[in-house]
Protein backbone atom coordinates (compact mmCIF):
# COMPACT_ATOMS: atom_id res chain seq x y z
CA UNK A 1 0.00 0.00 0.00
CA UNK A 2 1.36 3.41 -0.98
CA UNK A 3 1.96 5.65 2.03
CA UNK A 4 1.27 9.38 1.73
CA UNK A 5 2.04 12.49 3.77
CA UNK A 6 0.06 15.72 3.36
CA UNK A 7 0.93 19.13 4.82
CA UNK A 8 -1.07 22.35 4.88
CA UNK A 9 -1.24 25.00 7.59
CA UNK A 10 -4.98 25.46 7.01
CA UNK A 11 -7.28 22.68 8.29
CA UNK A 12 -9.99 22.97 5.61
CA UNK A 13 -7.73 22.51 2.56
CA UNK A 14 -5.87 19.73 4.37
CA UNK A 15 -9.10 17.88 5.06
CA UNK A 16 -10.33 18.47 1.51
CA UNK A 17 -7.13 17.00 0.09
CA UNK A 18 -7.33 13.98 2.39
CA UNK A 19 -10.91 13.28 1.34
CA UNK A 20 -10.13 13.77 -2.34
CA UNK A 21 -7.14 11.42 -2.15
CA UNK A 22 -9.27 8.76 -0.47
CA UNK A 23 -11.54 8.84 -3.53
CA UNK A 24 -8.86 9.20 -6.21
CA UNK A 25 -6.37 6.72 -4.72
CA UNK A 26 -8.27 4.20 -2.57
CA UNK A 27 -5.32 1.79 -2.34
CA UNK A 28 -3.11 4.48 -0.80
CA UNK A 29 -3.03 5.40 2.89
CA UNK A 30 -2.32 8.77 4.46
CA UNK A 31 0.17 7.93 7.22
CA UNK A 32 0.71 11.51 8.42
CA UNK A 33 -0.84 14.97 8.27
CA UNK A 34 1.17 18.07 9.17
CA UNK A 35 0.14 21.61 10.06
CA UNK A 36 3.41 23.33 9.11
CA UNK A 37 6.73 22.67 7.44
CA UNK A 38 8.71 21.69 10.53
CA UNK A 39 6.05 19.15 11.46
CA UNK A 40 5.97 17.85 7.87
CA UNK A 41 9.71 17.19 7.92
CA UNK A 42 9.50 15.53 11.34
CA UNK A 43 6.64 13.33 10.11
CA UNK A 44 8.61 12.43 6.97
CA UNK A 45 11.49 11.23 9.14
CA UNK A 46 9.11 9.23 11.33
CA UNK A 47 7.18 7.54 8.50
CA UNK A 48 9.33 7.81 5.33
CA UNK A 49 6.23 7.96 3.09
CA UNK A 50 6.26 7.01 -0.59
CA UNK A 51 4.98 10.43 -1.75
CA UNK A 52 4.26 13.85 -0.22
CA UNK A 53 1.71 16.58 -0.90
CA UNK A 54 3.14 19.87 0.44
CA UNK A 55 1.56 23.29 0.63
CA UNK A 56 4.15 25.75 -0.70
CA UNK A 57 3.52 28.58 1.73
CA UNK A 58 3.69 27.44 5.34
CA UNK A 59 5.18 29.20 8.38
CA UNK A 60 8.74 28.30 9.35
CA UNK A 61 9.86 25.73 6.82
CA UNK A 62 8.02 26.19 3.53
CA UNK A 63 7.00 23.36 1.25
CA UNK A 64 10.05 24.16 -0.87
CA UNK A 65 12.31 23.90 2.20
CA UNK A 66 10.84 20.51 3.07
CA UNK A 67 11.24 19.29 -0.52
CA UNK A 68 14.92 20.27 -0.40
CA UNK A 69 15.37 18.23 2.77
CA UNK A 70 13.64 15.23 1.23
CA UNK A 71 16.26 15.58 -1.53
CA UNK A 72 14.53 13.45 -4.14
CA UNK A 73 14.02 10.44 -1.88
CA UNK A 74 10.32 10.39 -2.73
CA UNK A 75 8.09 12.23 -5.23
CA UNK A 76 6.71 15.57 -4.06
CA UNK A 77 3.51 17.25 -5.17
CA UNK A 78 3.28 20.95 -4.35
CA UNK A 79 -0.11 22.41 -3.49
CA UNK A 80 -0.57 26.15 -3.98
CA UNK A 81 -3.33 28.76 -4.08
CA UNK A 82 -1.13 31.13 -6.10
CA UNK A 83 0.40 31.53 -9.51
CA UNK A 84 3.58 30.96 -7.58
CA UNK A 85 7.10 31.37 -8.99
CA UNK A 86 7.75 27.91 -7.57
CA UNK A 87 5.73 26.49 -10.47
CA UNK A 88 9.03 26.67 -12.38
CA UNK A 89 10.16 23.71 -10.30
CA UNK A 90 7.61 21.43 -11.90
CA UNK A 91 9.40 21.67 -15.25
CA UNK A 92 12.52 20.22 -13.63
CA UNK A 93 10.83 16.83 -13.18
CA UNK A 94 10.28 14.53 -10.19
CA UNK A 95 7.47 16.72 -8.83
CA UNK A 96 3.95 17.73 -9.75
CA UNK A 97 1.58 20.41 -8.54
CA UNK A 98 -2.05 21.08 -7.64
CA UNK A 99 -3.78 24.45 -7.44
CA UNK A 100 -6.35 25.23 -4.76
CA UNK A 101 -9.28 24.75 -4.82
CA UNK A 102 -8.63 21.20 -5.92
CA UNK A 103 -9.90 19.98 -9.27
CA UNK A 104 -10.90 16.31 -9.23
CA UNK A 105 -9.72 15.61 -12.78
CA UNK A 106 -6.38 17.33 -12.16
CA UNK A 107 -5.88 15.26 -8.99
CA UNK A 108 -6.59 12.07 -10.97
CA UNK A 109 -3.83 13.05 -13.43
CA UNK A 110 -1.43 13.67 -10.55
CA UNK A 111 -2.23 10.29 -8.98
CA UNK A 112 -1.62 8.56 -12.32
CA UNK A 113 1.77 10.31 -12.67
CA UNK A 114 2.74 9.39 -9.13
CA UNK A 115 1.87 5.74 -9.70
CA UNK A 116 4.12 5.71 -12.77
CA UNK A 117 6.93 7.52 -10.95
CA UNK A 118 6.84 5.02 -8.10
CA UNK A 119 7.34 2.16 -10.57
CA UNK A 120 10.50 3.71 -12.06
CA UNK A 121 13.98 4.19 -10.58
CA UNK A 122 14.37 7.63 -9.03
CA UNK A 123 15.70 10.11 -11.63
CA UNK A 124 18.70 12.35 -11.03
CA UNK A 125 17.49 15.33 -9.03
CA UNK A 126 20.53 17.59 -9.34
CA UNK A 127 18.75 20.10 -11.57
CA UNK A 128 15.67 20.01 -9.36
CA UNK A 129 17.69 20.54 -6.19
CA UNK A 130 19.50 23.50 -7.71
CA UNK A 131 16.21 25.08 -8.73
CA UNK A 132 14.61 24.44 -5.34
CA UNK A 133 17.62 26.03 -3.65
CA UNK A 134 17.24 29.07 -5.90
CA UNK A 135 13.50 29.33 -5.21
CA UNK A 136 14.03 28.92 -1.47
CA UNK A 137 16.53 31.78 -1.58
CA UNK A 138 13.94 33.98 -3.27
CA UNK A 139 11.43 33.46 -0.46
CA UNK A 140 11.33 36.26 2.06
CA UNK A 141 12.64 35.14 5.44
CA UNK A 142 14.33 36.79 8.42
CA UNK A 143 18.12 36.76 8.51
CA UNK A 144 19.75 33.74 10.13
CA UNK A 145 20.49 34.48 13.83
CA UNK A 146 24.03 35.12 15.06
CA UNK A 147 23.31 33.95 18.63
CA UNK A 148 20.94 31.67 20.53
CA UNK A 149 19.62 32.03 24.08
CA UNK A 150 20.12 28.88 26.13
CA UNK A 151 19.66 27.93 29.77
CA UNK A 152 22.50 26.73 31.99
CA UNK A 153 21.04 26.20 35.45
CA UNK A 154 19.46 29.53 36.44
CA UNK A 155 21.56 31.44 33.93
CA UNK A 156 20.47 32.44 30.42
CA UNK A 157 23.52 32.30 28.19
CA UNK A 158 24.03 33.77 24.70
CA UNK A 159 25.71 31.20 22.47
CA UNK A 160 27.25 32.23 19.18
CA UNK A 161 26.11 30.23 16.19
CA UNK A 162 29.76 30.01 15.13
CA UNK A 163 30.54 28.09 18.35
CA UNK A 164 27.84 25.42 17.95
CA UNK A 165 29.05 21.85 17.40
CA UNK A 166 25.67 20.12 17.23
CA UNK A 167 22.08 20.13 18.47
CA UNK A 168 20.32 17.12 19.98
CA UNK A 169 16.64 16.70 20.73
CA UNK A 170 15.93 16.37 24.46
CA UNK A 171 12.23 15.74 25.04
CA UNK A 172 10.50 19.14 24.64
CA UNK A 173 13.82 20.98 24.59
CA UNK A 174 16.97 20.95 22.48
CA UNK A 175 20.43 20.34 23.88
CA UNK A 176 23.05 22.51 22.23
CA UNK A 177 26.70 21.42 22.39
CA UNK A 178 29.17 24.25 21.79
CA UNK A 179 32.73 25.32 22.45
CA UNK A 180 33.78 28.12 24.77
CA UNK A 181 37.37 29.03 25.62
CA UNK A 182 38.51 25.78 24.01
CA UNK A 183 36.19 23.63 26.16
CA UNK A 184 33.11 21.71 25.05
CA UNK A 185 29.98 22.70 26.95
CA UNK A 186 26.24 22.17 26.63
CA UNK A 187 23.03 24.00 27.44
CA UNK A 188 19.28 23.68 26.84
CA UNK A 189 17.16 25.60 24.35
CA UNK A 190 13.42 25.82 24.94
CA UNK A 191 12.76 25.43 21.20
CA UNK A 192 12.10 21.85 19.99
CA UNK A 193 14.58 20.68 17.37
CA UNK A 194 12.01 20.43 14.59
CA UNK A 195 11.08 24.11 15.09
CA UNK A 196 14.71 25.19 15.51
CA UNK A 197 15.49 23.85 12.02
CA UNK A 198 13.65 26.76 10.41
CA UNK A 199 16.06 29.17 12.16
CA UNK A 200 19.26 27.47 10.99
CA UNK A 201 21.13 28.17 7.77
CA UNK A 202 21.01 24.88 5.78
CA UNK A 203 24.35 25.81 4.22
CA UNK A 204 25.95 25.56 7.69
CA UNK A 205 23.96 22.84 9.47
CA UNK A 206 23.03 19.30 8.42
CA UNK A 207 20.44 17.04 9.98
CA UNK A 208 21.91 13.54 10.27
CA UNK A 209 19.30 11.91 12.50
CA UNK A 210 15.76 12.70 13.52
CA UNK A 211 17.16 13.97 16.83
CA UNK A 212 20.54 15.41 15.71
CA UNK A 213 21.61 18.44 13.66
CA UNK A 214 25.35 19.05 13.31
CA UNK A 215 27.43 22.01 12.14
CA UNK A 216 28.83 20.93 8.76
CA UNK A 217 32.25 22.43 9.50
CA UNK A 218 32.54 20.23 12.60
CA UNK A 219 32.27 16.92 10.69
CA UNK A 220 35.64 15.16 10.38
CA UNK A 221 34.55 11.84 8.86
CA UNK A 222 31.70 9.37 8.45
CA UNK A 223 32.32 5.75 9.45
CA UNK A 224 30.28 2.74 8.30
CA UNK A 225 29.97 -0.42 10.38
CA UNK A 226 29.42 -4.02 9.31
CA UNK A 227 25.71 -3.86 10.11
CA UNK A 228 25.03 -0.98 7.69
CA UNK A 229 25.04 1.74 10.34
CA UNK A 230 26.99 4.96 10.16
CA UNK A 231 28.45 7.40 12.69
CA UNK A 232 30.18 10.78 12.49
CA UNK A 233 33.45 11.74 14.10
CA UNK A 234 33.76 15.42 14.92
CA UNK A 235 36.70 17.82 14.87
CA UNK A 236 38.00 18.47 18.37
CA UNK A 237 35.14 16.62 20.08
CA UNK A 238 35.08 13.13 21.65
CA UNK A 239 31.40 12.68 20.77
CA UNK A 240 30.39 10.25 18.02
CA UNK A 241 27.02 10.95 16.39
CA UNK A 242 24.74 8.34 14.86
CA UNK A 243 23.58 8.86 11.27
CA UNK A 244 20.16 7.35 10.57
CA UNK A 245 19.46 5.58 7.28
CA UNK A 246 17.63 8.46 5.51
CA UNK A 247 20.73 10.64 5.88
CA UNK A 248 23.50 8.18 5.01
CA UNK A 249 23.33 9.28 1.38
CA UNK A 250 24.79 12.64 2.40
CA UNK A 251 28.12 10.90 2.94
CA UNK A 252 28.43 8.67 -0.11
CA UNK A 253 31.94 9.89 -0.80
CA UNK A 254 33.23 9.13 2.71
Amino acid sequence: MTRLLIADDEPAPREQLAEALAQAWPDARIVAQAEHGADAWDQWLAHEPDACFLDIRMPGLSGIDVARRIAGRCPVVFVTAYGDHALQAFDAGAVDYLVKPLDVDRLAQTVARLKQALQRPAPSTDALQQLLAQLAGQQRRPAWPDTLQAGVGKEVRLIRIDDVVYFESDSRYTRVVYTEAGQQRDALLRTPLKDLLAQLDPARFQQVHRSIVVASAQIASALRDDEGGMALRLRGSPDVLAVSRPFQGLFKGQ
